[in-house]
Protein backbone atom coordinates (compact mmCIF):
# COMPACT_ATOMS: atom_id res chain seq x y z
CA UNK A 1 0.00 0.00 0.00
CA UNK A 2 2.80 2.37 0.95
CA UNK A 3 4.57 1.59 -2.34
CA UNK A 4 1.35 2.31 -4.26
CA UNK A 5 1.00 5.68 -2.53
CA UNK A 6 4.58 6.57 -3.41
CA UNK A 7 4.03 5.60 -7.04
CA UNK A 8 0.78 7.58 -7.16
CA UNK A 9 2.49 10.64 -5.65
CA UNK A 10 5.34 10.37 -8.15
CA UNK A 11 2.83 10.10 -10.97
CA UNK A 12 1.06 13.27 -9.85
CA UNK A 13 4.35 15.17 -9.49
CA UNK A 14 5.62 13.92 -12.83
CA UNK A 15 2.40 14.75 -14.61
CA UNK A 16 2.23 18.22 -13.04
CA UNK A 17 5.84 19.05 -13.88
CA UNK A 18 5.32 17.92 -17.47
CA UNK A 19 2.45 20.36 -17.76
CA UNK A 20 4.42 23.18 -16.17
CA UNK A 21 7.41 22.50 -18.38
CA UNK A 22 5.37 22.51 -21.57
CA UNK A 23 5.85 26.11 -22.61
CA UNK A 24 4.62 25.63 -26.18
CA UNK A 25 2.30 28.40 -27.24
CA UNK A 26 -1.12 27.77 -28.77
CA UNK A 27 0.38 28.70 -32.15
CA UNK A 28 3.19 26.14 -31.81
CA UNK A 29 0.88 23.37 -30.60
CA UNK A 30 -1.37 23.91 -33.64
CA UNK A 31 1.50 23.11 -35.98
CA UNK A 32 1.99 26.85 -36.56
CA UNK A 33 -1.34 27.13 -38.37
CA UNK A 34 -3.58 28.77 -35.76
CA UNK A 35 -3.53 31.80 -33.49
CA UNK A 36 -5.15 31.84 -30.04
CA UNK A 37 -8.35 33.60 -29.07
CA UNK A 38 -8.44 36.23 -26.32
CA UNK A 39 -8.96 33.70 -23.50
CA UNK A 40 -6.09 31.43 -24.54
CA UNK A 41 -3.84 34.47 -24.98
CA UNK A 42 -4.68 35.78 -21.52
CA UNK A 43 -4.19 32.31 -20.01
CA UNK A 44 -0.68 32.12 -21.45
CA UNK A 45 0.11 35.62 -20.20
CA UNK A 46 -1.05 34.64 -16.70
CA UNK A 47 1.11 31.52 -16.87
CA UNK A 48 4.14 33.67 -17.72
CA UNK A 49 3.37 35.94 -14.79
CA UNK A 50 2.84 33.04 -12.39
CA UNK A 51 6.13 31.36 -13.29
CA UNK A 52 8.45 34.38 -13.56
CA UNK A 53 8.97 37.21 -11.12
CA UNK A 54 10.19 39.25 -14.09
CA UNK A 55 6.69 39.42 -15.60
CA UNK A 56 3.61 41.35 -14.48
CA UNK A 57 0.27 41.31 -16.28
CA UNK A 58 -1.93 44.40 -15.93
CA UNK A 59 -4.88 45.94 -17.70
CA UNK A 60 -4.34 49.45 -19.07
CA UNK A 61 -8.01 50.03 -19.86
CA UNK A 62 -11.29 48.62 -21.08
CA UNK A 63 -12.69 48.09 -24.57
CA UNK A 64 -16.14 49.19 -25.74
CA UNK A 65 -17.45 45.78 -24.72
CA UNK A 66 -15.72 45.85 -21.35
CA UNK A 67 -12.78 43.56 -22.06
CA UNK A 68 -9.48 44.25 -20.34
CA UNK A 69 -6.68 45.65 -22.51
CA UNK A 70 -3.68 43.49 -21.55
CA UNK A 71 -0.17 44.79 -20.92
CA UNK A 72 2.75 42.54 -20.01
CA UNK A 73 5.53 44.32 -18.11
CA UNK A 74 8.85 42.52 -18.39
CA UNK A 75 11.72 43.72 -16.20
CA UNK A 76 14.79 41.80 -15.04
CA UNK A 77 14.42 42.98 -11.43
CA UNK A 78 10.66 42.53 -11.43
CA UNK A 79 9.85 46.24 -11.36
CA UNK A 80 6.36 46.99 -12.58
CA UNK A 81 5.82 50.74 -12.37
CA UNK A 82 7.13 53.38 -14.78
CA UNK A 83 8.75 55.57 -12.14
CA UNK A 84 11.00 52.84 -10.75
CA UNK A 85 11.97 51.52 -14.19
CA UNK A 86 12.80 55.01 -15.45
CA UNK A 87 14.75 55.65 -12.25
CA UNK A 88 16.81 52.52 -12.90
CA UNK A 89 18.06 54.11 -16.12
CA UNK A 90 16.70 51.34 -18.31
CA UNK A 91 15.32 51.97 -21.74
CA UNK A 92 11.65 51.01 -22.19
CA UNK A 93 10.59 49.15 -25.33
CA UNK A 94 6.86 49.00 -26.18
CA UNK A 95 5.83 46.17 -28.52
CA UNK A 96 2.27 46.23 -29.84
CA UNK A 97 0.32 43.49 -31.60
CA UNK A 98 -3.16 43.06 -33.02
CA UNK A 99 -4.13 46.69 -33.47
CA UNK A 100 -5.54 45.01 -36.59
CA UNK A 101 -6.43 41.54 -35.23
CA UNK A 102 -6.36 39.87 -38.63
CA UNK A 103 -2.66 40.73 -38.63
CA UNK A 104 -1.71 38.63 -35.65
CA UNK A 105 1.95 37.64 -36.17
CA UNK A 106 3.12 40.03 -33.46
CA UNK A 107 0.98 38.31 -30.83
CA UNK A 108 2.35 34.83 -31.55
CA UNK A 109 5.93 36.01 -32.06
CA UNK A 110 5.82 38.21 -28.96
CA UNK A 111 4.55 35.48 -26.65
CA UNK A 112 7.30 33.12 -27.82
CA UNK A 113 9.94 35.81 -27.52
CA UNK A 114 9.02 36.78 -23.96
CA UNK A 115 8.89 33.10 -23.00
CA UNK A 116 12.36 32.60 -24.45
CA UNK A 117 13.63 35.64 -22.54
CA UNK A 118 12.24 34.98 -19.07
CA UNK A 119 11.42 31.27 -18.89
CA UNK A 120 13.91 29.51 -21.17
CA UNK A 121 16.63 32.17 -20.70
CA UNK A 122 17.75 31.87 -24.32
CA UNK A 123 19.15 35.39 -24.49
CA UNK A 124 20.93 36.20 -21.23
CA UNK A 125 21.77 39.85 -20.81
CA UNK A 126 19.19 41.28 -23.20
CA UNK A 127 17.09 42.60 -20.31
CA UNK A 128 20.06 44.16 -18.50
CA UNK A 129 19.46 47.61 -20.01
CA UNK A 130 15.96 47.33 -21.49
CA UNK A 131 12.52 46.65 -20.01
CA UNK A 132 9.67 45.53 -22.23
CA UNK A 133 6.00 46.46 -22.39
CA UNK A 134 4.05 44.03 -24.57
CA UNK A 135 0.46 44.48 -25.74
CA UNK A 136 -0.46 41.05 -27.17
CA UNK A 137 -3.89 42.25 -28.30
CA UNK A 138 -4.75 45.95 -28.60
CA UNK A 139 -8.07 45.70 -30.45
CA UNK A 140 -9.56 43.06 -28.15
CA UNK A 141 -13.16 43.33 -29.38
CA UNK A 142 -12.21 43.10 -33.05
CA UNK A 143 -9.95 40.19 -32.12
CA UNK A 144 -12.95 38.18 -30.91
CA UNK A 145 -14.83 38.62 -34.18
CA UNK A 146 -13.06 35.40 -35.14
CA UNK A 147 -13.68 33.84 -38.57
CA UNK A 148 -11.81 32.07 -41.40
CA UNK A 149 -12.76 34.69 -44.01
CA UNK A 150 -11.71 37.97 -42.40
CA UNK A 151 -8.65 38.50 -44.64
CA UNK A 152 -9.40 37.59 -48.27
CA UNK A 153 -5.83 37.87 -49.55
CA UNK A 154 -3.92 36.42 -46.59
CA UNK A 155 -2.19 33.05 -46.33
CA UNK A 156 -3.09 31.88 -42.80
CA UNK A 157 -3.66 31.49 -39.95
CA UNK A 158 -6.81 29.36 -40.20
CA UNK A 159 -8.95 31.96 -38.41
CA UNK A 160 -8.34 35.55 -37.33
CA UNK A 161 -10.10 38.51 -35.81
CA UNK A 162 -11.53 41.57 -37.57
CA UNK A 163 -9.75 44.79 -38.53
CA UNK A 164 -11.83 47.31 -36.60
CA UNK A 165 -13.21 47.71 -33.09
CA UNK A 166 -16.74 46.91 -31.95
CA UNK A 167 -17.59 50.51 -32.93
CA UNK A 168 -16.15 49.88 -36.42
CA UNK A 169 -13.23 52.24 -35.81
CA UNK A 170 -9.74 51.60 -37.14
CA UNK A 171 -7.43 52.20 -34.17
CA UNK A 172 -4.53 52.94 -36.50
CA UNK A 173 -6.31 56.07 -37.68
CA UNK A 174 -7.19 57.24 -34.18
CA UNK A 175 -3.95 58.28 -32.49
CA UNK A 176 -4.57 62.02 -32.73
CA UNK A 177 -8.36 62.32 -32.40
CA UNK A 178 -8.79 59.42 -29.90
CA UNK A 179 -12.47 58.59 -30.47
CA UNK A 180 -12.17 54.94 -29.40
CA UNK A 181 -12.10 54.08 -25.68
CA UNK A 182 -9.20 51.73 -26.45
CA UNK A 183 -7.17 54.63 -27.86
CA UNK A 184 -8.01 56.90 -24.95
CA UNK A 185 -6.59 54.20 -22.66
CA UNK A 186 -3.53 53.71 -24.88
CA UNK A 187 -2.67 57.40 -24.87
CA UNK A 188 -2.86 57.56 -21.08
CA UNK A 189 -0.67 54.45 -20.86
CA UNK A 190 1.85 55.82 -23.35
CA UNK A 191 2.12 59.18 -21.59
CA UNK A 192 2.49 57.48 -18.21
CA UNK A 193 5.23 55.12 -19.36
CA UNK A 194 6.69 57.26 -22.19
CA UNK A 195 8.53 54.35 -23.84
CA UNK A 196 11.85 55.04 -25.55
CA UNK A 197 11.20 52.81 -28.56
CA UNK A 198 8.01 51.48 -30.14
CA UNK A 199 7.35 48.49 -32.42
CA UNK A 200 3.97 48.05 -34.11
CA UNK A 201 3.38 44.71 -35.86
CA UNK A 202 1.22 44.43 -38.99
CA UNK A 203 0.60 42.43 -42.17
CA UNK A 204 0.51 44.25 -45.47
CA UNK A 205 -1.87 44.02 -48.40
CA UNK A 206 -0.76 44.84 -51.92
CA UNK A 207 1.31 43.36 -54.71
CA UNK A 208 3.39 40.19 -54.54
CA UNK A 209 7.16 40.27 -53.98
CA UNK A 210 9.87 38.19 -52.37
CA UNK A 211 10.24 39.98 -49.04
CA UNK A 212 8.60 38.25 -46.07
CA UNK A 213 8.91 41.48 -44.07
CA UNK A 214 9.05 45.17 -44.92
CA UNK A 215 9.36 48.04 -42.47
CA UNK A 216 8.86 51.76 -42.04
CA UNK A 217 10.53 54.31 -39.79
CA UNK A 218 10.22 58.09 -39.79
CA UNK A 219 13.31 59.38 -41.57
CA UNK A 220 11.54 61.74 -43.98
CA UNK A 221 11.54 65.02 -42.10
CA UNK A 222 8.89 64.74 -39.40
CA UNK A 223 11.21 63.78 -36.54
CA UNK A 224 14.02 65.38 -34.57
CA UNK A 225 17.21 65.42 -36.74
CA UNK A 226 19.35 63.77 -34.07
CA UNK A 227 16.93 60.89 -33.66
CA UNK A 228 16.50 60.63 -37.42
CA UNK A 229 20.24 60.20 -37.80
CA UNK A 230 20.28 57.52 -35.10
CA UNK A 231 17.47 55.62 -36.86
CA UNK A 232 19.44 55.57 -40.12
CA UNK A 233 22.69 54.57 -38.44
CA UNK A 234 23.18 52.65 -36.24
CA UNK A 235 19.65 51.28 -35.90
CA UNK A 236 18.42 50.49 -39.42
CA UNK A 237 21.86 49.74 -40.77
CA UNK A 238 22.52 47.20 -38.00
CA UNK A 239 18.96 45.86 -37.82
CA UNK A 240 18.67 45.15 -41.55
CA UNK A 241 22.05 43.39 -41.43
CA UNK A 242 20.92 41.20 -38.54
CA UNK A 243 17.70 40.34 -40.36
CA UNK A 244 19.62 39.35 -43.47
CA UNK A 245 21.92 37.15 -41.39
CA UNK A 246 18.81 35.35 -40.13
CA UNK A 247 17.67 34.72 -43.69
CA UNK A 248 15.21 37.60 -44.07
CA UNK A 249 15.97 40.23 -46.68
CA UNK A 250 14.07 43.38 -45.71
CA UNK A 251 13.02 46.48 -47.64
CA UNK A 252 11.23 49.72 -46.73
CA UNK A 253 7.46 49.50 -46.71
CA UNK A 254 6.37 51.04 -50.00
CA UNK A 255 3.45 51.70 -52.24
CA UNK A 256 3.61 51.52 -56.02
CA UNK A 257 3.01 54.67 -58.01
CA UNK A 258 0.53 52.72 -60.11
CA UNK A 259 -1.30 50.35 -57.79
CA UNK A 260 0.02 46.74 -58.00
CA UNK A 261 2.53 47.61 -60.75
CA UNK A 262 6.04 47.41 -59.22
CA UNK A 263 7.85 48.78 -62.26
CA UNK A 264 5.83 51.99 -62.11
CA UNK A 265 8.10 52.93 -59.22
CA UNK A 266 8.19 52.57 -55.45
CA UNK A 267 7.05 55.39 -53.18
CA UNK A 268 7.34 56.15 -49.48
CA UNK A 269 7.35 59.21 -47.26
CA UNK A 270 6.45 60.79 -43.94
CA UNK A 271 3.53 59.25 -42.04
CA UNK A 272 0.68 61.36 -40.62
CA UNK A 273 0.26 61.42 -36.82
CA UNK A 274 -3.00 59.49 -36.97
CA UNK A 275 -0.80 56.41 -37.61
CA UNK A 276 1.18 54.72 -34.83
CA UNK A 277 4.79 55.38 -35.80
CA UNK A 278 3.86 58.80 -37.20
CA UNK A 279 2.44 59.67 -33.79
CA UNK A 280 5.37 58.38 -31.70
CA UNK A 281 7.86 60.23 -33.92
CA UNK A 282 6.19 63.50 -32.95
CA UNK A 283 6.63 62.48 -29.31
CA UNK A 284 10.40 62.19 -29.97
CA UNK A 285 10.26 58.41 -29.67
CA UNK A 286 11.33 56.23 -32.64
CA UNK A 287 8.76 53.77 -33.92
CA UNK A 288 9.40 50.69 -36.06
CA UNK A 289 6.45 49.59 -38.20
CA UNK A 290 6.67 45.92 -39.21
CA UNK A 291 4.67 44.76 -42.23
CA UNK A 292 4.90 41.05 -43.01
CA UNK A 293 3.74 39.93 -46.45
CA UNK A 294 0.22 38.49 -46.46
CA UNK A 295 0.91 35.89 -49.20
CA UNK A 296 3.83 34.28 -47.38
CA UNK A 297 3.06 31.25 -45.14
CA UNK A 298 2.02 32.22 -41.64
CA UNK A 299 4.94 30.47 -39.95
CA UNK A 300 7.41 32.49 -42.05
CA UNK A 301 5.63 35.69 -41.11
CA UNK A 302 5.74 34.83 -37.42
CA UNK A 303 9.41 33.81 -37.63
CA UNK A 304 10.39 37.04 -39.38
CA UNK A 305 8.53 39.08 -36.75
CA UNK A 306 10.26 37.14 -33.98
CA UNK A 307 13.67 37.88 -35.52
CA UNK A 308 12.72 41.52 -35.99
CA UNK A 309 11.88 41.82 -32.28
CA UNK A 310 15.04 40.00 -31.18
CA UNK A 311 17.30 42.03 -33.49
CA UNK A 312 15.76 45.29 -32.31
CA UNK A 313 16.22 44.35 -28.65
CA UNK A 314 19.85 43.42 -29.27
CA UNK A 315 20.53 46.86 -30.75
CA UNK A 316 18.56 48.70 -28.08
CA UNK A 317 20.45 46.83 -25.37
CA UNK A 318 23.72 48.18 -26.77
CA UNK A 319 22.35 51.63 -27.64
CA UNK A 320 20.22 52.26 -24.53
CA UNK A 321 22.36 55.08 -23.14
CA UNK A 322 22.90 56.74 -26.51
CA UNK A 323 19.20 56.65 -27.44
CA UNK A 324 18.11 58.02 -24.06
CA UNK A 325 20.60 60.88 -24.41
CA UNK A 326 19.30 61.74 -27.89
CA UNK A 327 15.70 61.69 -26.67
CA UNK A 328 16.52 63.99 -23.77
CA UNK A 329 18.17 66.42 -26.19
CA UNK A 330 15.15 66.23 -28.53
CA UNK A 331 12.73 66.87 -25.66
CA UNK A 332 14.80 69.83 -24.49
CA UNK A 333 15.02 71.34 -27.97
CA UNK A 334 11.29 70.96 -28.70
CA UNK A 335 10.62 72.71 -25.37
CA UNK A 336 12.96 75.59 -26.21
CA UNK A 337 12.39 79.00 -27.72
CA UNK A 338 14.71 78.04 -30.58
CA UNK A 339 12.25 75.40 -31.75
CA UNK A 340 9.39 77.89 -31.84
CA UNK A 341 11.45 80.35 -33.88
CA UNK A 342 11.59 77.86 -36.76
CA UNK A 343 8.77 77.23 -39.18
CA UNK A 344 7.18 73.94 -38.16
CA UNK A 345 6.36 71.50 -41.02
CA UNK A 346 2.74 70.39 -40.87
CA UNK A 347 2.56 68.36 -44.07
CA UNK A 348 4.95 66.66 -46.44
CA UNK A 349 4.66 65.17 -49.89
CA UNK A 350 6.90 62.79 -51.79
CA UNK A 351 8.70 64.54 -54.64
CA UNK A 352 9.30 63.32 -58.19
CA UNK A 353 13.01 62.85 -57.48
CA UNK A 354 14.05 59.21 -57.42
CA UNK A 355 16.99 56.85 -57.27
CA UNK A 356 17.22 53.43 -58.91
CA UNK A 357 17.12 50.45 -56.57
CA UNK A 358 17.07 46.69 -56.84
CA UNK A 359 13.74 45.25 -55.73
CA UNK A 360 13.24 41.52 -55.16
CA UNK A 361 9.99 40.98 -56.98
CA UNK A 362 7.84 38.30 -58.58
CA UNK A 363 7.27 38.09 -62.33
CA UNK A 364 3.87 39.37 -63.41
CA UNK A 365 1.96 40.28 -66.52
CA UNK A 366 -0.89 42.58 -67.45
CA UNK A 367 -4.28 41.01 -68.08
CA UNK A 368 -7.52 42.47 -69.45
CA UNK A 369 -10.38 41.91 -67.03
CA UNK A 370 -13.45 40.13 -68.39
CA UNK A 371 -15.46 41.67 -65.55
CA UNK A 372 -14.53 45.35 -65.57
CA UNK A 373 -12.76 45.70 -68.90
CA UNK A 374 -9.79 47.33 -67.16
CA UNK A 375 -6.24 46.04 -66.92
CA UNK A 376 -5.07 44.23 -63.82
CA UNK A 377 -1.83 42.50 -62.84
CA UNK A 378 -1.47 38.76 -62.39
CA UNK A 379 1.56 37.50 -60.47
CA UNK A 380 3.30 34.22 -61.24
CA UNK A 381 5.74 32.19 -59.16
CA UNK A 382 9.12 33.00 -60.70
CA UNK A 383 11.37 35.29 -58.69
CA UNK A 384 13.04 38.22 -60.39
CA UNK A 385 14.97 41.36 -59.50
CA UNK A 386 13.65 44.66 -60.79
CA UNK A 387 15.79 47.79 -61.22
CA UNK A 388 13.16 50.43 -60.62
CA UNK A 389 12.88 54.04 -59.44
CA UNK A 390 12.45 54.62 -55.71
CA UNK A 391 10.72 57.88 -54.78
CA UNK A 392 11.75 58.49 -51.15
CA UNK A 393 12.49 62.22 -50.99
CA UNK A 394 10.00 64.58 -49.38
CA UNK A 395 9.33 68.28 -49.28
CA UNK A 396 7.29 70.43 -46.92
CA UNK A 397 4.00 71.58 -48.43
CA UNK A 398 2.52 73.32 -45.39
CA UNK A 399 4.08 74.83 -42.28
CA UNK A 400 3.27 77.14 -39.39
CA UNK A 401 4.99 79.78 -37.28
CA UNK A 402 4.26 78.36 -33.86
CA UNK A 403 3.08 80.56 -30.99
CA UNK A 404 4.34 80.59 -27.43
CA UNK A 405 0.98 79.21 -26.36
CA UNK A 406 -2.50 78.34 -27.56
CA UNK A 407 -5.56 79.22 -25.53
CA UNK A 408 -8.77 77.20 -25.74
CA UNK A 409 -12.00 78.77 -24.43
CA UNK A 410 -13.48 76.94 -21.44
CA UNK A 411 -16.65 75.98 -23.31
CA UNK A 412 -14.67 73.67 -25.63
CA UNK A 413 -14.25 71.00 -22.96
CA UNK A 414 -14.39 68.16 -25.47
CA UNK A 415 -11.28 69.55 -27.14
CA UNK A 416 -9.50 70.25 -23.85
CA UNK A 417 -10.13 66.69 -22.66
CA UNK A 418 -8.64 65.28 -25.89
CA UNK A 419 -5.56 67.42 -25.35
CA UNK A 420 -5.18 66.08 -21.82
CA UNK A 421 -5.27 62.47 -23.06
CA UNK A 422 -1.90 63.03 -24.73
CA UNK A 423 -0.17 63.89 -21.47
CA UNK A 424 0.03 67.54 -22.48
CA UNK A 425 0.48 70.04 -19.67
CA UNK A 426 -2.22 72.68 -19.44
CA UNK A 427 -3.08 75.46 -17.02
CA UNK A 428 -6.49 77.08 -16.64
CA UNK A 429 -7.43 80.71 -16.25
CA UNK A 430 -8.84 81.43 -12.81
CA UNK A 431 -10.82 84.46 -13.93
CA UNK A 432 -12.28 85.96 -17.09
CA UNK A 433 -9.46 87.56 -19.05
CA UNK A 434 -9.36 89.86 -22.08
CA UNK A 435 -6.59 88.90 -24.47
CA UNK A 436 -5.46 90.09 -27.88
CA UNK A 437 -4.82 86.87 -29.80
CA UNK A 438 -3.86 85.88 -33.31
CA UNK A 439 -6.49 83.68 -34.86
CA UNK A 440 -8.13 82.49 -38.03
CA UNK A 441 -11.28 83.16 -40.00
CA UNK A 442 -12.09 80.02 -41.97
CA UNK A 443 -14.49 80.59 -44.83
CA UNK A 444 -15.89 78.41 -47.61
CA UNK A 445 -15.60 75.09 -45.74
CA UNK A 446 -15.80 71.82 -47.71
CA UNK A 447 -16.42 68.42 -46.14
CA UNK A 448 -15.79 64.92 -47.36
CA UNK A 449 -19.02 63.39 -48.63
CA UNK A 450 -18.59 59.85 -47.31
CA UNK A 451 -17.91 59.10 -43.64
CA UNK A 452 -14.36 58.26 -42.63
CA UNK A 453 -13.68 56.71 -39.24
CA UNK A 454 -17.13 57.74 -38.03
CA UNK A 455 -16.72 61.37 -39.09
CA UNK A 456 -17.03 63.61 -42.14
CA UNK A 457 -13.60 65.29 -42.33
CA UNK A 458 -13.29 68.96 -43.18
CA UNK A 459 -11.09 68.66 -46.23
CA UNK A 460 -10.69 72.30 -47.27
CA UNK A 461 -11.35 75.89 -46.21
CA UNK A 462 -10.08 79.36 -47.03
CA UNK A 463 -8.09 80.72 -44.07
CA UNK A 464 -7.37 84.35 -43.27
CA UNK A 465 -5.32 85.38 -40.27
CA UNK A 466 -6.74 87.98 -37.89
CA UNK A 467 -5.85 89.71 -34.63
CA UNK A 468 -8.80 89.94 -32.29
CA UNK A 469 -9.48 91.05 -28.73
CA UNK A 470 -11.44 88.30 -27.01
CA UNK A 471 -12.71 87.54 -23.54
CA UNK A 472 -11.61 84.10 -22.39
CA UNK A 473 -13.67 82.86 -19.46
CA UNK A 474 -12.32 81.30 -16.28
CA UNK A 475 -11.41 77.68 -16.94
CA UNK A 476 -10.00 78.38 -20.40
CA UNK A 477 -6.97 76.19 -21.10
CA UNK A 478 -3.53 77.65 -21.74
CA UNK A 479 -1.39 75.22 -23.72
CA UNK A 480 2.19 76.38 -23.21
CA UNK A 481 4.36 75.26 -26.13
CA UNK A 482 7.45 75.08 -23.90
CA UNK A 483 7.02 71.33 -23.42
CA UNK A 484 8.23 68.18 -25.23
CA UNK A 485 4.77 67.52 -26.68
CA UNK A 486 4.84 70.73 -28.77
CA UNK A 487 4.88 68.84 -32.09
CA UNK A 488 1.70 66.97 -31.22
CA UNK A 489 0.04 70.14 -29.93
CA UNK A 490 0.74 71.93 -33.21
CA UNK A 491 -0.63 69.12 -35.36
CA UNK A 492 -3.82 69.00 -33.29
CA UNK A 493 -4.51 72.74 -33.00
CA UNK A 494 -3.12 74.32 -36.15
CA UNK A 495 -6.10 74.31 -38.56
CA UNK A 496 -3.91 73.01 -41.41
CA UNK A 497 -2.30 70.36 -39.21
CA UNK A 498 -2.09 66.86 -40.64
CA UNK A 499 -5.19 65.31 -39.09
CA UNK A 500 -5.94 68.33 -36.91
CA UNK A 501 -8.97 68.39 -34.65
CA UNK A 502 -10.77 70.77 -36.99
CA UNK A 503 -10.18 68.27 -39.83
CA UNK A 504 -11.91 65.60 -37.75
CA UNK A 505 -14.96 67.78 -37.15
CA UNK A 506 -14.46 68.91 -33.56
CA UNK A 507 -15.29 72.50 -34.56
CA UNK A 508 -17.99 71.98 -37.19
CA UNK A 509 -20.47 74.05 -35.18
CA UNK A 510 -18.55 77.29 -35.88
CA UNK A 511 -19.57 77.09 -39.54
CA UNK A 512 -23.30 77.01 -38.83
CA UNK A 513 -25.37 80.15 -39.30
CA UNK A 514 -27.91 80.49 -36.49
CA UNK A 515 -29.61 83.86 -37.22
CA UNK A 516 -31.15 84.97 -40.51
CA UNK A 517 -32.96 87.96 -42.01
CA UNK A 518 -36.18 88.09 -44.02
CA UNK A 519 -35.67 89.09 -47.64
CA UNK A 520 -38.00 92.07 -47.38
CA UNK A 521 -35.70 93.47 -44.67
CA UNK A 522 -32.46 92.66 -46.49
CA UNK A 523 -33.46 93.96 -49.92
CA UNK A 524 -33.34 97.69 -49.01
CA UNK A 525 -30.40 97.17 -46.66
CA UNK A 526 -28.37 95.44 -49.41
CA UNK A 527 -29.09 98.27 -51.85
CA UNK A 528 -27.99 100.82 -49.22
CA UNK A 529 -24.77 98.87 -48.54
CA UNK A 530 -23.92 98.76 -52.24
CA UNK A 531 -24.51 102.48 -52.66
CA UNK A 532 -22.34 103.41 -49.66
CA UNK A 533 -19.44 100.97 -50.03
CA UNK A 534 -17.62 100.79 -53.41
CA UNK A 535 -15.24 98.08 -52.13
CA UNK A 536 -18.17 95.91 -51.12
CA UNK A 537 -19.78 96.48 -54.52
CA UNK A 538 -16.59 95.36 -56.26
CA UNK A 539 -16.42 92.25 -54.05
CA UNK A 540 -20.06 91.48 -54.85
CA UNK A 541 -19.55 91.79 -58.60
CA UNK A 542 -16.52 89.52 -58.41
CA UNK A 543 -18.47 86.97 -56.40
CA UNK A 544 -21.25 86.90 -59.00
CA UNK A 545 -18.78 86.59 -61.85
CA UNK A 546 -16.91 83.65 -60.33
CA UNK A 547 -19.85 81.79 -58.74
CA UNK A 548 -22.67 81.30 -61.25
CA UNK A 549 -24.81 79.31 -58.81
CA UNK A 550 -24.60 82.19 -56.34
CA UNK A 551 -25.45 84.74 -59.01
CA UNK A 552 -28.69 82.88 -59.80
CA UNK A 553 -29.79 82.43 -56.16
CA UNK A 554 -31.52 85.49 -54.73
CA UNK A 555 -31.74 84.00 -51.23
CA UNK A 556 -28.01 83.30 -51.22
CA UNK A 557 -27.27 86.83 -52.45
CA UNK A 558 -29.30 88.52 -49.73
CA UNK A 559 -27.88 86.18 -47.08
CA UNK A 560 -24.40 87.15 -48.26
CA UNK A 561 -25.23 90.79 -47.58
CA UNK A 562 -26.72 89.86 -44.19
CA UNK A 563 -23.43 88.25 -43.13
CA UNK A 564 -21.55 91.34 -44.34
CA UNK A 565 -23.78 93.68 -42.36
CA UNK A 566 -23.52 94.74 -38.72
CA UNK A 567 -26.22 92.18 -37.94
CA UNK A 568 -24.14 89.20 -39.00
CA UNK A 569 -22.57 86.87 -36.42
CA UNK A 570 -18.96 88.01 -35.80
CA UNK A 571 -18.10 84.59 -34.29
CA UNK A 572 -19.28 82.54 -37.25
CA UNK A 573 -16.32 80.89 -39.01
CA UNK A 574 -14.01 82.20 -36.27
CA UNK A 575 -11.66 79.46 -35.15
CA UNK A 576 -12.11 79.58 -31.38
CA UNK A 577 -8.52 78.77 -30.43
CA UNK A 578 -6.26 81.77 -30.00
CA UNK A 579 -2.49 81.97 -30.44
CA UNK A 580 -0.22 84.00 -28.14
CA UNK A 581 3.22 85.05 -29.37
CA UNK A 582 4.35 87.15 -26.39
CA UNK A 583 6.49 84.98 -24.08
CA UNK A 584 6.25 87.34 -21.12
CA UNK A 585 2.48 87.47 -21.43
CA UNK A 586 2.29 83.67 -21.53
CA UNK A 587 4.56 83.33 -18.49
CA UNK A 588 2.39 85.82 -16.63
CA UNK A 589 -0.82 83.96 -17.49
CA UNK A 590 0.67 80.59 -16.49
CA UNK A 591 2.01 81.97 -13.22
CA UNK A 592 -1.31 83.62 -12.42
CA UNK A 593 -3.19 80.41 -13.26
CA UNK A 594 -0.89 78.23 -11.14
CA UNK A 595 -1.20 80.39 -8.03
Amino acid sequence: MYRLLILFFCFIVFTGSAQVNDWSTYYERSGKKETPRYKETMDYCRMLEKNSNQVHLVSFGKSSKGRDLPLLIVDREGKSDPASIHASGKLILLIQACIHPGECEGKDAGLMFIRDLVILNKYPGLLDHVSILFIPIFNVDGHERFAPNNRINQNGPDETGWRTTALNLNLNRDYLKADAPEMKAWLKMFSTWLPDFFIDTHTTDGADYQYVLTYHMEVYGNMDPGLTGWIRDPFLKTWSGKMENEGFHVFPYVEFRNWHDPQSGLETGASPPMLSQGYTSLRNRPGLLIETHMLKPYDQRVSSTYEALKSALEILSEEAGNLKNLEQKADAYVSSAGFRKQWFPLRFETTNDSTTVQFLGIQYHKVKSTVTGDDFYRFGKAKTTFNIPFFNKTRVVDSARLPEAYIIPAEWQNVISRIELHGIRITRLKQDTNLMVTGWKLSNPRWQTNPYEGRHPLTAFDPSGINVLRTFPAGSAIIDMAQPEARIIAQMLEPRGNGSLIYWGFFDAIFEQKEYAENYVMEPLAAKMLAEDPALKAEFEKKKATDTAFAKNSDAILNWFYNKSQYGDPFRELYPIGRLYDRKAVDGLVKMSDN
